[in-house]
């Protein structure tokens, strides 16, 4: 019965996310319409979405590879922009927050925890490999009904969001080696959730929660997606909702730490927002 509702949810949402995309506002038929468009399906595709963030990346299989080393290299010399008085804002802001909640995070766990039971049945919804796998059909659903329709900037779309996610499952993965943090989990009932870093398994694939791979990953395709379908009025509200609740079920399911989701997520969205998304050389201007 839980497996069938947590199918059916998931249908739910995929359903309204398509709906959202298919269907155009009418003024921007309109603008398309009374437009000197060429006949190719593509460039009418461009045109449309012109204007939302992203539109103009070029994205291909052939260039995936080469795309993803590029993202690693400025992610991982991020530090050097920090250094020319780059981007010290948001970083700031960013890391403020996520300390904070780091201080928080002791004292609102255990509201989690004698909570839970009245939780079941929001969790059992967001099981971690069904929202795992629901992760990973949105780009993988778009792929294919891109290819159904021939609509190479929804194949482009899928391509992007693959790219995000592997961006943010490397970095999170790095991050989460070096902290070693304890899942609240893994903490006894009754026990203290202080202390916590550096005290968790050495695998960062399953014994370390600092940050969610969840929240990154789901935040890296929603905002793919949110960016690219930007002037479909419910696109962005769908997906980042969508990317909100998954994140948020990795709280009361007791997986992850306030500050670990939305470190996570964080993560996610600069990532895709910022680097994935942004135009290279060689990319045609719309």
């Amino acid at each position: 019965m839980h497996q069938i509702r947590n199918l059916y949810a998931l249908f739910v949402v995929y359903a309204a996310i398509y709906a959202a995309i298919s269907v155009y506002p009418q003024e921007a038929l309109a603008q398309v319409h009374g437009s000197n468009l060429p006949d190719s399906p593509s460039a009418s595709q461009l045109e449309r979405h012109r204007n939302d963030p992203g539109a103009e990346r070029e994205v291909s299989w052939r260039s995936l590879p080469k795309d993803f080393l590029h993202d690693q290299k400025e992610i991982w010399t991020f530090p050097i922009q920090l250094g020319k008085g780059r981007h010290w804002a948001p970083t700031l802001a960013i890391s403020a927050l996520t300390g904070g909640l780091i201080v928080a995070d002791p004292h609102a766990m255990p509201y989690f925890e004698s909570h839970a039971r009245n939780l079941d049945d929001i969790n059992d919804v967001f099981d971690p490999l069904i929202t795992t796998g629901e992760v990973i059909a949105l780009p993988l659903s778009l792929m294919v009904a891109g290819y159904a329709r021939h609509d190479t900037y929804q194949v482009s779309t899928a391509l992007l969001a693959v790219e995000a996610y592997a961006d943010s499952a490397v970095v999170d993965l790095g991050i989460k080696a070096v902290t070693r943090r304890k899942r609240p989990s893994d903490v006894l009932p009754g026990g203290s959730y202080h202390d916590t870093f550096f005290a968790g398994g050495k695998s960062p694939f399953k014994g370390s929660s600092f940050p969610s791979g969840h929240a990154a990953s789901v935040f890296s395709v929603a905002t793919v997606v949110a960016s690219r379908y930007q002037h479909h009025k419910w696109v962005p509200w769908l997906t980042y909702g969508f990317a909100t609740a998954i994140t948020l079920s990795r709280v009361t399911t007791r997986a992850h730490f306030p500050s670990d989701v939305f470190l996570g997520a964080a993560l996610g969205y600069t990532i895709t927002r910022y680097q994935v998304l942004r135009p290279r050389s060689g990319d045609i201007q719309p």
